[in-house]
């Protein structure tokens, strides 16, 4: 028969045991959060259960006539550091249509000063931490991401691609790109691309309608 003292230790282990246990099924619960199911059609409806509710409020307040709108577009979102995070965050919570994420760094420790990505993510490609995060803000979003270098040649054509042909529907451009990057190379790729994209639109239709003013490429405003 057991001892009193050895059967307190034997609590105290099954005490750590199950320390442990709640410990490894919180970081688990963390890891893997509860995705709301997606919604259809939005509602005004002002309730907390609803996600959009603060932002049906612009239609009523007469600011936007018709805000289920912003689920017809598609943006790409080049860079996902400091700039790029907080702008892809901002428009899924928006509920914008579809999102493309471009980037082909990884998350590291020392992002965690100025980044909304998590430590357990350390190590995985940031477009795909990236997703995971914000799915799990808004799985209504269509997400598409892109771990590479845009500026070598064969991810070049393959971003302008994307670009050309990654819309809500698949062959149709996408309504905005926005350039988050942080080095020069980066932007003057974005630049060329947007500008054969642009001068492609205007040859394709010759119109008055379907020109559009740009900064010359070796201007004072180029890089600014």
């Amino acid at each position: 028969m057991a001892t009193v003292e050895e059967l307190k230790l034997r609590i105290r282990e099954l005490e750590n045991e199950l320390i442990k246990c709640k410990q490894q099924r919180n970081q688990e619960d963390f890891q893997t959060p509860v995705i709301r199911p997606k919604i259809e059609k939005m509602s005004a409806e002002v309730v907390d259960s609803n996600p959009y509710s603060r932002l049906m409020a612009l239609k009523r307040m007469g600011i936007v006539e018709d805000y289920e709108k912003i689920r017809s577009f598609a943006v790409a979102v080049v860079g996902v550091g400091g700039v790029g995070s907080v702008t892809a965050e901002m428009l899924t919570r928006c509920g914008i249509g579809k999102l493309l994420l471009f980037d082909y760094d990884k998350v590291e420790l020392a992002n965690m000063n100025r980044l909304f990505f998590q430590p357990h993510q350390a190590g995985l490609s940031k477009v795909e931490a990236a997703e995971h995060t914000l799915r799990s803000i808004n799985p209504d979003v269509i997400f598409e991401t892109h771990n590479y270098n845009i500026t070598t040649v064969d991810n070049f054509t393959h971003f302008m691609d994307r670009i050309s042909n990654g819309g809500l529907q698949e062959g149709m451009r996408v309504d905005l790109v926005l350039s988050c990057v942080d080095n020069f190379e980066a932007r003057m790729a974005i630049n060329t691309d947007l500008r054969m994209l642009i001068a492609d639109k205007a040859a394709a239709k010759g119109d008055d309608e379907e020109f559009s003013q740009t900064v010359e490429q070796r201007g004072k405003c180029w890089e600014s």
